[in-house]
Parts: structure tokens; C-alpha cells; sequence
């Protein structure tokens, strides 16, 4: 707990809280004017918001904003000698891999908590929807957070491992790119084992686009979080052991 504890006091002051504020907001922003240009009103009230908000959040944003969070956490350690002093530390390379992944695991959950909260600020002022989102939202929100655990991890290995910001951040787009092809070729199996992919399906989750079939089930929630935390394990131990084996820098 303490290297996590560590990591947040690391993050507190950086940019990380405006990149988990402002991107959920600027896409449910990106929905709403959307609909109201149209002229029409959300046909199916809350559904309707959230499969033009989340769905698009899903296809690029979010992968690439845990590509920034990522980026940005490891910025510290890749600047003067904080390199050496991390390698030569007492600390584990597991338990750095693990606090590391935790804290962009972290603000990606809190990202989705905020796209949740602008969802329901959206319909009830600008489309003035009756009573709150239904509570199968909730569940798809838990849903995608677990997801995005593993491409937390993916990308905070990238970033470990590539001294540029924004090297790891294109990877992230291209990682998103090649879900979207994977998603619209109905992949199931194949975007269960990409973790890009496997946040593309949770944000589908009940709206029946790309390989969503429209109905939400506890087992097809279950399926994502499992495949989630053994795609976390497998890059957890792969990014502990990459950085075990690496030297310090002269």
C-alpha cells in the first residue's frame, strides 16, 4: 500500500485530474450538441444519450486518455536521474509495476465515474429526461472500469518501457484502431484477448451495436471482467518481468 499511497501523492498536482475531467465531459458534451442540432429529442430518453456518449467514448477517447494517464505518470520517472534512483531502490519491480498500474487503473475508473455523473447532468438540463438513468448503467459503468484495468496496465508497460510521452500514446490509438476492426467483424474471441478491444465491448454493452447482440446479461458482464483480470495478471507479470531485467541508464 505504501508505493500505491506513494504513486497518488506523485499524481496529486499533475495533469492527470484535468485529462480524467475534461475528456468524459467534452464527449457527453459531444453527444449532447449532436442530438440537439438534429432537432429531435432522445427517442429512447436515456438510452438514447448514453449510446451516442459512451459508444463513441469507447471506440477512440477513452484508450488513448489511459494512454495520456499512463504517460503521464511514468513522465516522472523518465526525467533526470529518477530513472537510476527507481532502479536502485529498494522497492520490488513488481510492486513498482503494480502501484503504477493501480493509480492509471484508478483514474480510469474515476474518468468513467465523471462520464457517468455528465450523462445524467445532460439529460436532466439540456433534455429535462424523467427521474435518473436505469440502474443497468451502473452496471456497465462498473463493467467498463474493469476493463479498462488491463489496457491501464498494458499502457502503463508502454510508458515503463519508452522514455517519449507520446509514443505510447500512438500506440494506444493504434491499439484502439485495430479493436474497432476486430469489433466490426463480430471477433468475439479475438476482443476478448485484446485488451483494447475488450474495453470497446463493455462500452457496447446493451446498446447493440457493432457485435453487441442489445441485451445485457450477468454472464456477458461476468465474461468481461474475467477476461479483464486474466489479461491483468498475464501483463502484470510480463511488465514486472521486462522491468526486473532492465538497467539503470547512464
Amino acid at each position: 500500500m505504501g508505493a500505491v499511497r506513494a504513486e497518488f501523492l506523485k499524481v496529486k498536482r499533475s495533469l492527470s485530474w484535468v485529462v480524467v475531467l475534461l475528456l468524459p465531459v467534452a464527449l457527453v458534451l459531444v453527444g449532447t450538441v449532436n442530438t440537439v442540432v438534429s432537432g429531435e429529442r432522445p427517442e429512447e430518453g436515456w438510452h438514447t444519450l448514453w449510446l451516442r456518449s459512451v459508444v463513441l467514448y469507447g471506440l477512440f477517447p477513452l484508450t488513448v486518455g489511459i494512454g495520456v494517464l499512463a504517460s503521464l505518470v511514468w513522465r516522472v520517472e523518465h526525467r533526470g536521474g529518477n530513472w537510476n534512483a527507481l532502479m536502485g531502490g529498494p522497492t520490488p519491480a513488481l510492486r513498482i509495476v503494480a502501484a503504477k498500474a493501480a493509480v492509471v487503473s484508478a483514474l480510469a475508473a474515476a474518468m468513467q465515474g465523471v462520464m457517468l455523473a455528465a450523462v445524467v447532468l445532460a439529460g436532466k438540463l439540456v433534455f429535462a429526461l424523467p427521474g435518473l438513468p436505469p440502474g443497468r448503467y451502473v452496471l456497465i459503468s462498473a463493467v467498463i472500469a474493469a476493463a479498462c484495468v488491463p489496457v491501464a496496465v498494458l499502457q502503463s508497460g508502454l510508458s515503463m518501457l519508452m522514455r517519449s510521452f507520446a509514443a505510447p500514446v500512438a500506440m494506444a490509438f493504434l491499439g484502439a484502431a485495430g479493436a474497432i476492426v476486430l469489433l466490426m467483424l463480430g471477433a468475439g474471441a479475438a476482443a476478448s484477448a485484446l485488451p483494447y478491444a475488450l474495453v470497446g465491448r463493455a462500452t457496447q454493452l446493451g446498446t447493440g451495436t457493432f457485435a453487441d447482440t442489445g441485451a445485457l446479461t450477468l454472464g456477458g458482464a461476468a465474461s468481461i471482467a474475467g477476461a479483464a483480470a486474466l489479461l491483468t495478471g498475464v501483463l502484470i507479470a510480463a511488465s514486472a518481468l521486462l522491468l526486473d531485467r532492465t538497467d539503470a541508464r547512464a
